[in-house]
């Protein structure tokens, strides 16, 4: 703890905002472990938070655990710190203290903070470019991995900033000169290119469609760092968010450089590993491999760390977001985001409108045609009112372009595989979706869509097992996924399986979630909840509740899981009707 801990009603209200955030809210095992480390520090407690009382209150193992053969601890603990580093990046960033779990602890430490006002969706130039972006509101560093610098350097850093901020605005008052006197046909406005003065033209269109540029970088070694550094680069250059060079140059950084560092950890054989900003050095997610996580599934390690920082989902963008960095591709990207996470046509319409300017301009990222072909199928299943005219066929042939302008995307194959499950070709949606995910083992979003696709066609046995890496490799993701896992498991008759998929869709209240967990519940015997949850269907869902098969008849579920569900459903005192 610190000196001027934040008063315990302060850390309480903390908590309660950061548990009902979507972060966690796509993580059951995150919030169980933080409530109980905060809730136990609070009590007092603190000296009985060590691994073994950990495992055996929160993860519910039996006296004979054993830390060196059982990493889930340790694991989880680690995933956790990942998750709040993300939150103060996004939702927390004006939350007046921080919970931080320091490495090689998992005693909570409390940081008071000042809240500054996000940049979110703003262009850098209204968000002061360089100088916004450096002086916005720090992320949660794990371990509390914050720089102290001497004067010395501080005085230098600053005026480094200074002529950074003398630069941009030249380069912004050129911009502004320029758009007075060019005609209102000129490129896609992009931040980028203002700021460094290129004019609009084949450049303009390079940095509309510029991604941020991640490198590898080895500080110091042992046994195992080059073999860790191997694998990142594999994982690295399979996603489609980044631009992934395997060495920093000697140039100075570009407003969007990342740096993986590579270093040998403080115990034998273990790996740590930064994400760092390189224009201010800022850490964004820190990592350590013990020799046995490296030993026994380093490619499994490498995808869940890869899988919430690289996607736009993940640390990387937020902290573009968070700094005001977004501008041509990006911005379309965190767009594209934020209808998915909510998906309203208001959301629909600026990501539809973005992507569909960079295409006026004549985009060649297949990244590009694959995110709008699939916005496209959206107007035409959702009953959007933009674009006008809108047919499945359309976004079939955007997909296809994007495929073609990118072969070895994984994103666009993705795309491609999902608009077919659309059209009525469930045999050419799974091997689009196959070779997404085989492009792409590292991306578990990827991983995801193809297990679902799998279930989606009765292939249950070959689904789940993709679908259960999926899930247990991610702490934070979409409820869908657990969804599509009970679907597997109860059609492979595996009761306890579909129940704990069942547990984690208890924070979404959607029809179909509260109808898996009803069916669990009545396969249990568990009167109870069984009765609580048919009534709570029955009021919030009426249309549903009457009559469950024509919503997966509508929504092209397999026909032998809707039977046997509706069933289900009827033995449980819903569907009466149906």
């Amino acid at each position: 703890m610190q000196q001027n801990t934040p008063a315990a009603p302060a850390v309480r209200e903390t908590l309660e905002r950061l548990l009902a955030s979507e972060t966690f809210g796509r993580s059951e095992r995150a919030r169980k472990l933080i409530r109980y480390l905060v809730e136990r520090e609070q009590a007092g407690e603190a000296e009985r938070l060590k691994g073994f009382s950990i495992a055996m209150d929160v993860f519910g193992k039996d006296a004979d655990f054993d830390s060196s053969t059982d990493a889930v601890v340790r694991v989880q603990a680690g995933r956790l710190r990942e998750l709040l580093a993300q939150y103060f990046a996004t939702e927390g960033a004006n939350d007046p203290i921080r919970i931080i779990i320091p490495r090689g602890s998992y005693v909570p430490a409390y940081e008071p903070a000042t809240p500054k006002p996000a940049a979110a969706k703003q262009p850098a130039a209204e968000a002061g470019g360089v100088v916004g972006a450096i002086g916005g509101h720090p992320l949660a560093l794990p371990g509390g991995l914050g720089r102290n610098r001497p004067p010395t350097m501080q005085l230098a850093r600053q005026l480094r900033l200074f002529w950074a901020a003398m630069a941009l605005i030249i380069g912004m008052l050129g911009f502004v000169v320029y758009r007075m006197t060019a005609p209102e046909t000129a490129a896609v406005g992009d931040v980028i290119t203002a700021a460094t003065g290129q004019p609009p033209g084949t450049s303009a269109r390079i940095a509309a469609e510029a991604l941020p540029t991640v490198h590898i970088k080895m500080k110091t070694g042992n046994q195992n760092t080059g073999r860790v550094a191997s694998v990142l680069r594999r994982g690295l250059s399979s996603f489609d968010t980044v631009s992934f060079m395997a060495q920093a140059g000697e140039e100075p950084p570009s407003l969007l450089d990342y740096t993986f560092e590579v270093s040998a950890g403080v115990e034998p054989g273990s790996v740590d590993i930064e994400l760092q900003y390189r224009a201010t050095g800022k850490v964004l997610l820190s990592r350590t491999l013990s020799a046995g996580e490296i030993a026994g599934s380093l490619d499994d390690q490498i995808a869940t760390m890869l899988s919430s920082s690289i996607p736009v989902s993940g640390i990387l963008y937020a902290h573009i977001e968070q700094s005001g960095l977004q501008s041509g591709l990006t911005n379309c990207l965190l767009l594209n985001d934020d209808y998915y996470l909510s998906q309203t046509e208001a959301n629909h319409l600026a990501a539809y409108k973005c992507f569909e300017g960079l295409v006026k301009a004549g985009a060649k990222s297949p990244l590009v045609y694959s995110e709008i072909a699939s916005l496209h199928l959206k107007t035409v299943t959702d009953g959007f009112a933009y674009p006008k005219g809108a047919t499945a066929e359309q976004g079939l042939e955007l997909a296809r372009k994007g495929v073609l302008m990118g072969p070895t995307s994984p994103y666009a194959h993705r795309s491609y595989g999902f608009l077919n499950s659309r059209a009525g070709t469930p045999e050419e949606s799974i091997r689009w979706m196959k070779k997404a995910y085989e492009l792409n083992t590292f991306d578990l979003s990827m991983a995801a869509a193809y297990a679902y696709a799998l279930i989606f066609s009765s292939d249950y046995a070959e689904g789940v097992p993709v679908m259960k890496r999926a899930v247990e490799l991610s702490s934070a993701h979409p409820s869908w996924w657990d969804y599509g896992l009970f679907l597997g498991q109860y059609m492979l008759n595996n009761k306890a399986g579909a129940a704990q998929a069942a547990d984690a869709l208890a924070t979404t209240k959607r029809p179909h979630y509260l109808a898996a967990r009803l069916v669990v519940a009545s396969e249990a015997g568990d009167k109870v909840a069984t009765e609580a949850l048919a009534a709570q269907i029955a009021a919030a869902f009426p249309k549903f509740a009457e009559d469950p098969r024509s919503t997966f008849v509508n929504g092209k579920y397999p026909a032998d899981f809707t039977d046997k569900f509706v069933s289900e459903l009827r033995a449980a005192g819903l569907g009466g009707g149906s």
